[in-house]
């Protein structure tokens, strides 16, 4: 086994994949940043570990195009910003998933199919 594949595993994501993540997350429960992070490293077993510098911005971008609604909780002392889907969102991420799916039959497709 190549060394890289022994060290704590680390997909890349798509461009646009990580919103349709976030949304799909956020349909199950509102929960803050980290909490979108951890969830998403449990779900995928470790497989998807999402950086700060990615999740905050696409958090802002959903936010800012009505697809989140934020609101601040105090957790343990501390002031945390939790997501929650808009009904927006949630058409979003019908549209979102719908994408997904075409794209991966697609590829799908190619990969059954060329040699």
């Amino acid at each position: 086994m190549a060394r890289h594949e022994q060290e704590q595993p680390e997909a890349e994501l798509l461009q646009g994949t990580l919103d349709l993540l976030i949304l799909k997350v956020l349909a199950l429960e509102p929960l803050h940043g980290y909490g979108i992070a951890q969830r998403l490293k449990q779900i995928t077993r470790d497989a998807l570990q999402i950086r700060q510098g990615s999740l905050y911005p696409a958090l802002y971008r959903l936010e800012k195009g009505g697809y989140l609604k934020a609101t601040w909780k105090t957790i343990a002392g501390r002031d945390a910003k939790f997501y929650a889907l808009t009904k927006a969102g949630e058409r979003q991420l019908e549209n979102e998933r719908a994408g997904w799916e075409r794209l991966s039959a697609a590829v799908r497709l190619v990969l059954e199919t060329a040699k």
